[in-house]
């Protein structure tokens, strides 16, 4: 193996801690290199093949544990360290013998999340960044439009302590049990982890911030730090990456409040999952994918470091700034802005002739506006049977063409059908839904999603979104809602999609319950639209 290889090496911060990390350099080393920085809560074995790989193709790699995970000193609270550890590890690299000064980084998921706020407090040796599948704080993660995942519960767990409990987060079956035993016992959320046996000061924390606030806000980069940002930037996730529109949000904010010429941001959209964001894969959630989505995102890397460090020509990959893979044709759109690709628009309407509360009387998305009488559903938890909570592990566990779930919430969903496409279409861009709702409760979650329908039966997941009632106006304020009475809700942060429609395909829009929460009865009073079109999707 060409490298060299260090363990147990100590990187001070500021405050006289030190975080534990591994250095990998190319075998025998004489020149000092661009180098690589890449921190994670996982533990530093997690990716140890990536510092094996970087470092055999010319680049030193240092990979650490962050503040109190693996063998770095002090405590771990997730986000609230990482920016100017991020700073120190980034500045105590550029002077090593290995270093020519130059510093990049690397990682995904929360290693993503660590490049921005590295990132935003300028270290003077930082490059380059390379965020991919990175959270927005408050937007995707951890929750999503008001709405605190369950999850946490879990990924707390895994990061808690020294080690990463690896084989316990993987058990899908252990955590689905536990999941329905809480969701089942009636008892709040708050008590989710006392009650699946993990306790946790900063699950409960964060359940104190439900919305976007202050607290989440400080962890995020500023839109004035975004606008002295002048790195190149390479931003990466995927059509079905959880963390898609934190991601998004990085680029949007980053793009909008960076003067020309201030940096090079691109960004790739891939037909990936959250790890495919790293390690592309044949197909996502049963979907096959062609061999255009087989991207070597290693080596696009090295491309990546190789020109914005210095040392070589723009990766090949790069055509323009902002790459989008199509699902269903199979291939790469190029364009200069996002805004290119999404640039128009066409309504579609919702009307049925009865209450379309089942696939198989479901209501209808046209271009006509329809006859504005309401649909209704009626949703109580208390009901929800085991085939329901076996079809939402599987969605949640990734499936984009099982349709069990809808099938299993017949009479507690709402299902509107479009006519079936008379020719093939790009679909390109973001749903979005305006809908007049009425509720006989205080709150509840609004789930929507988008699928195709292909002649033959088979569905695709093409994107979703969702609302709690009482932020139905401003994510950051809550705001009463009026029992019985009709109120527009703006289903308006859709996740991102790019899919050819094939002939005879038809669109499926879905609303329903997400199962946590009370009994309600929804009823859609008017008809708005639903739209469709070769780039933006928007009502």
């Amino acid at each position: 193996m060409n490298i060299d290889f260090r363990w147990n090496v100590r990187i001070p911060l500021r405050d006289g801690l030190a975080l534990n990390a591994s250095v990998y350099t190319p075998r025998g080393q004489t020149a000092a290199a661009p180098s690589i920085l890449a921190l994670t809560p996982y533990t530093i074995d997690y990716h140890h093949d990536r510092g094996v790989y970087f470092a055999a193709n010319g680049y030193p790699f240092v990979l650490a544990d962050v503040r109190g995970r693996g063998n770095s000193d002090g405590s771990f609270h997730p986000f609230v360290h990482e920016a100017r550890d991020a700073y120190d590890a980034v500045e105590w690299i550029a002077m090593q013998a290995f270093c020519n000064g130059k510093v990049a980084m690397w990682g995904g998921s929360y290693s993503g999340y660590i490049q921005w706020a590295a990132a935003k407090e300028r270290p003077l040796h930082l490059a380059t960044i390379v965020p991919a599948a990175a959270p927005y704080l408050g937007i995707d993660f951890p929750m999503r439009r008001n709405i605190l995942q369950s999850f946490l519960v879990r990924w707390l767990m895994y990061t808690s302590g020294r080690a990463s409990q690896t084989r316990i987060f993987a058990d899908d079956d252990f955590w689905s049990s536990l999941f329905k035993r809480w969701y089942r016992s009636g008892r709040a959320l708050c008590e989710l982890d006392e009650l699946v046996g993990s306790p946790s000061p900063i699950f409960q924390e964060w359940l104190k911030h439900p919305e976007p606030d202050a607290y989440w806000d400080a962890l995020n980069p500023s839109d004035h730090q975004y606008s002295q940002l002048r790195i190149p930037t390479l931003t990466i996730t995927g059509i079905y990456d959880d963390d898609q529109p934190g991601a998004l949000e990085h680029y949007k904010r980053c793009s909008r409040n960076c003067s020309p010429g201030s940096g090079r941001h691109f960004l790739v959209i891939g037909p990936w999952d959250h790890s495919g964001t790293r390690t592309p894969q044949k197909q996502v959630g049963g979907l096959p994918l062609g061999s255009a989505s087989e991207v070597d995102l290693p080596k696009l890397h090295l491309e990546w470091y190789s020109w914005t460090m210095g040392t070589g020509a723009k990766p090949k990959f790069l055509h323009k700034l902002v790459a989008v893979y199509v699902t269903g044709a199979e291939y790469w759109r190029y364009a200069d802005t996002l805004d290119e690709l999404t640039a128009g628009w066409r309504p579609l309407f919702l009307d049925s002739a009865q209450n379309a509360n089942s696939v198989w009387a479901s209501g209808w998305l046209s271009d006509r506006i329809g006859s504005g009488v309401p649909d209704s559903y009626q949703f109580d938890p208390c009901d929800a049977c085991g085939s329901e909570g076996d079809a939402e592990a599987r969605v949640s566990g990734g499936s984009v063409t099982d349709q069990t779930l809808v099938l299993a919430l017949t009479g507690r969903q709402l299902v509107y059908q479009s006519a079936p496409f008379e020719g093939d279409e790009e679909v390109v861009g973001f749903f979005r839904l305006s809908a007049w709702i009425s509720i006989d409760c205080p709150d509840t979650d609004l789930y929507a999603s988008v699928y195709e329908l292909s002649p033959d039966g088979v569905t695709i997941r093409l994107s979703t979104d969702a609302i709690r009632a009482r932020y139905r106006l401003d994510p950051r304020v809550s705001s009463p809602v009026a029992i019985g009475e009709a109120l527009r809700y703006e289903f308006d942060q859709f996740t991102f999609l790019s899919r050819e429609i094939k002939r005879g395909s038809r669109l499926r829009l879905v609303i329903s319950p997400i199962g946590h929460l009370i009994d309600c009865t929804i009823s859609f009073h008017w008809t708005h639209p639903v739209s469709r079109d070769r780039t933006h999707l928007v009502s």
